[in-house]
């Protein structure tokens, strides 16, 4: 049996047993103790899947590399990411992994609810501040550079104080995230996404997930997605667009671009290997579809970064 083998049959088990869940939306349980919620999972974990809530979410990975989607984006993850999302936008961190691995105490996530900033900010004027970061997490903002890893420090704080302590360490991270530079931020699903989700979208969309996360660089099919989840082809097409906003090929092609893009900043592989390991079959392809997402050529793009 070959590892494609193994890797297939986890993805089908994976299906599976979400098949049989109908939970799209993750519940958050409220704390009586604390204004927020802060908490840490590890992966693979139940709740670390495709999913959504009305809550905000600030995100810090603590550990491994990987791939994530929020709303329409796709992009890769290392260790110190972090990120803010807003009400009912759907998002998934998928670490790579070897076959048995755990990554322990992976995942940082504070939740608080918008009615508590709102009624926060009527009783403190100085939240308003904040109004501006929280309009704009509708669409997932990444942070970078000096901003992410004092947020990263921000966040750790919290888990290890309680009290008035822990709110002090809040309202840095809300001042650091609130004033962070445009530089240091990228926005993440367009403006215009609006997925619709019904019963069992989450299950069929984490399964798919899965598959194209674990495959993205081999052979990718919508009849090999959409075998897994038990639908023809055409019906699955459109279910897959109308749940997260994208077409099947598109999520593929931008899984594999941010791939390339990783590689290209932490490598000095030729531009015609990263082409070919990260799944297109030709360079001019490659080129093409580099260019319409970025901008720039994978050349241009990997000089400007070395400048």
């Amino acid at each position: 049996m070959t590892a494609a083998d193994v890797a297939d049959g986890a993805t089908a088990r994976l299906a599976e047993r979400l098949l049989g869940m109908r939970a799209n939306r993750e519940v958050i349980p409220p704390d009586p103790n604390h204004s927020v919620r802060w908490h840490q999972h590890s992966y693979p974990s139940p709740v670390a899947r495709w999913n959504y809530h009305p809550e905000y979410e600030i995100h810090l990975i603590r550990k491994g590399t990987g791939k994530f989607i929020v709303g329409d984006h796709i992009g890769t993850f290392e260790a110190g990411h972090v990120s803010i999302v807003g009400p009912g936008l759907p998002h998934d961190w998928v670490s790579d992994l070897e076959p048995g691995e755990v990554l322990e105490g992976r995942d940082v996530v504070i939740q608080f609810d918008g009615k508590w900033v709102e009624q926060t900010a009527s009783l403190v004027p100085e939240m308003a501040e904040i109004k501006p970061l929280l309009e704009q997490s509708a669409r997932g903002i990444e942070f970078l550079g000096r901003s992410a890893e004092s947020a990263s420090a921000a966040i750790e704080a919290m888990g290890t104080t309680t009290g008035l302590q822990r709110l002090e360490h809040l309202f840095a991270l809300f001042g650091i995230l609130a004033a962070a530079p445009q530089e240091e931020r990228r926005y993440l699903a367009d403006e215009w996404f609006r997925p619709q989700l019904d019963g069992q979208a989450a299950a069929v969309v984490d399964i798919v997930l899965e598959y194209v996360f674990s495959n993205h660089a081999g052979s990718v099919t919508m009849a090999g997605a959409a075998a897994l989840v038990g639908m023809p082809e055409p019906t699955f097409s459109k279910y897959f667009n109308r749940a997260t906003g994208q077409n099947f090929s598109d999520l593929v092609r931008k899984l594999r671009l941010a791939h390339a893009r990783r590689l290209l900043e932490r490598s000095d592989k030729p531009i015609s290997d990263i082409c070919y390991e990260v799944g297109f079959s030709n360079l001019s392809n490659f080129n093409r579809h580099f260019l319409n997402d970025a901008g720039e050529t994978p050349r241009q793009y990997r000089q400007r970064l070395h400048g």
